[in-house]
């Protein structure tokens, strides 16, 4: 009975977090060939792993307070017709992933979404528009290097400013939100909707005072992201801060994902050691950034493709783009689109069969667009 206990434990754990497991197994493989030594503590990219943290604390605490959701319903309000309100959910999706993760944008906003149509009665509307919120934030997130994981560790090693990778990024973006306005127009009518009810958000002094600081927390993040304060000063201000004031919400990062980080850095760090793997990995990737980071983050999605392709090459603009553009296709070519289909299926009656293929579809065909687009304008820009 408890090794049949154990046993399930296990494989529950290895299907939340196959990445996570996928990549310590490869870490734990090659200290076979290189042994463990100094040098492994020069793997890893602790500026990426403090601000991708501070991040993750500041967003966990506004989402706590329930700010992105009440800024949502506001706008929601002001739409009179369900086409309106969906491509407010889109909207949402799309623009707030830029600051405040994709990940962070669909677990708020889907939830948001499924309610404000249910309210509206318009249950047949769940796959369409969680789709479209899903495509929206994946690639919303593309535009800045806070948008998205991989985003924040390719622009500290691209050394890239923040301009210069917004203006990277700007071009696909613009193309990619007139393709998601179009989507919602061939999706959704425009037929009349009665306003939601209106919520009130009363929050007491304590409350008001954390927003107040969670918001400071952001501020401190994005210096740190544009380099104008040291990362390990913003990293112990935050986190002294949040255990003196609202600890609880350390329960609430994704420590997994700094993990995968770290042990992807250490299978990297020891596949740059062994010559033959690294020239033959080199050779490989070289001049072929984007397609490849798009294929391979079809398997094993974009972060750890971005994470383990940077190792092989100095084209990390390129690297980029690829692993911007890698997050549609597939459901886990990016692990936010998890989210997604995690929240429609604990929807009554919700056909995942459906879901999948709709969202399979209209992100080949998004994928499709945008590689096009890359390989005819953007290389010239």
């Amino acid at each position: 009975m408890y090794n049949s206990f154990v046993m399930k434990s296990i494989l529950k754990f290895f299907r939340n977090e196959t990445v996570l497991c996928v990549a310590f197994v490869l870490a734990l493989l090659s200290c076979f060939f290189v042994q463990p030594d100094r040098t492994y503590i020069d793997y890893i990219d602790y500026r990426t792993l403090c601000i991708l943290l501070c991040l993750m604390i500041t967003m966990a605490g506004l989402q706590k307070l329930l700010l992105f959701r009440q800024i949502g319903e506001c706008l929601v309000r002001r739409m009179s017709s369900i086409r309106g309100v969906v491509v407010i959910l889109m909207f949402l999706c799309f623009f707030s992933s830029m600051w405040i993760t994709n990940d962070v944008a669909l677990i708020t906003f889907v939830s948001f979404s499924i309610t404000t149509l249910t309210l509206a009665k318009r249950k047949d509307l769940y796959i369409p528009v969680i789709v479209l919120d899903t495509v929206a934030a994946n690639l919303g997130s593309m535009l800045t290097p806070l948008g998205n994981p991989q985003n924040l560790y390719l622009y500290s090693k691209a050394g890239l400013s923040f301009l210069s990778f917004i203006g990277m990024m700007l071009p696909y973006t613009l193309l990619s939100l007139l393709l998601l306005v179009i989507a919602t127009l061939i999706f959704v009518k425009k037929e009349a909707l009665e306003a939601p009810a209106k919520n009130t958000y009363r929050r007491s002094r304590r409350d008001k005072a954390l927003m107040v600081l969670y918001l400071l927390y952001f501020l401190l993040s994005l210096l740190a992201v544009v380099r104008l304060m040291d990362y390990r000063i913003v990293f112990f201000l935050i986190l002294g801060s949040v255990l003196l004031t609202d600890r609880r919400v350390l329960r609430n990062p994704d420590y997994s994902l700094l993990f995968t980080f770290i042990f992807l850095f250490v299978f990297i760090g020891n596949m740059k050691r062994i010559p033959a793997l690294n020239d033959l990995l080199y050779e490989l990737i070289r001049q072929r950034e984007v397609m490849v980071s798009v294929i391979l983050s079809q398997f094993i999605s974009n972060v750890p493709t971005a994470i383990l392709c940077s190792g092989f090459t100095e084209r990390i603009p390129e690297l980029i783009i690829g692993t911007n553009l890698g997050g549609l296709g597939t459901l886990i070519a990016s692990m936010a689109s998890l989210i997604s289909f995690k929240q429609y299926g604990y929807v009554e009656g919700s056909d995942k069969k459906r879901y999948l293929a709709l969202f399979t579809v209209m992100n080949l065909v998004f994928l499709a667009i945008l590689l096009l687009f890359h390989y005819l304008f953007a290389v010239r820009i």
